[in-house]
């Protein structure tokens, strides 16, 4: 099998527009929206700068913890029911036997809903191009109708892979707002690209 790195890979190919209600929001985000964090993170064996490393955390919970010290939100982090290894080729194996066959890994303990929110942050690695397919399952539980949805991502080399495509389509109804990509090898050094993103979004604390 040829090696498809989990962490992000060559750039993705052209996926068609988007549907039309998911246009990104010309204004920031308005005072007292309330916002859910909901991310996917997976520690272990890591594609590194074209080798591995082994991350006690994940790349994607440390962008969610410092998003999540620098706004009002509640934070919910999706866990598989079978949870993914921590061997990298053994998660690599596993997510392009997912993608083939489009699956939609069981998660634990999702919340209820997700009607009080207005805005919804969801925050995954890129895995072969696209989030992996355990966002989607989450996408797909609620009703997303009337909310602004922004990708959040950790990545090799895909920047937001296909998330904007994926959760647009995942998530009827929604306004599919601007997403934050942060490449894994740098995250712990991204404060100011975050706080950035968060300034120009409009959900920035403070």
């Amino acid at each position: 099998m040829t090696a498809v790195q989990i962490t992000g890979c060559s750039p993705s190919q052209s996926s068609g527009p988007a549907p039309e209600s998911t246009e990104r929001p010309a204004s920031a985000a308005s005072p007292g929206q309330r916002i859910l964090l909901a991310y996917f993170s997976r520690p272990g064996e890591n594609y590194s700068y074209g080798g591995r490393t082994n991350l006690k955390v994940g790349n994607t919970e440390v962008l969610a913890e410092m998003i999540s010290e620098r706004i009002q939100c509640d934070v919910h982090r999706i866990e598989a029911v079978d949870p993914y290894s921590d061997g990298y080729d053994e998660t690599v194996a596993r997510n392009v036997r997912e993608q083939d066959a489009r699956a939609r890994p069981a998660i634990v303990d999702p919340p209820t809903s997700i009607e009080r929110y207005d805005v919804v942050l969801l925050g995954s690695p890129i895995w072969n191009v696209r989030a992996p397919m355990i966002m989607s399952t989450f996408a797909e539980r609620y009703d997303f109708r009337g909310k602004t949805v922004h990708p959040l991502t950790t990545y090799a080399m895909s920047g937001l892979g296909t998330t904007e495509r994926d959760y647009a389509a995942s998530c009827p109804g929604a306004t599919i707002g601007e997403g934050l990509a942060v490449r894994g090898e740098e995250v712990r050094e991204a404060d100011a690209q975050v706080e950035s993103w968060l300034r120009r979004v409009g959900v920035l604390r403070g």
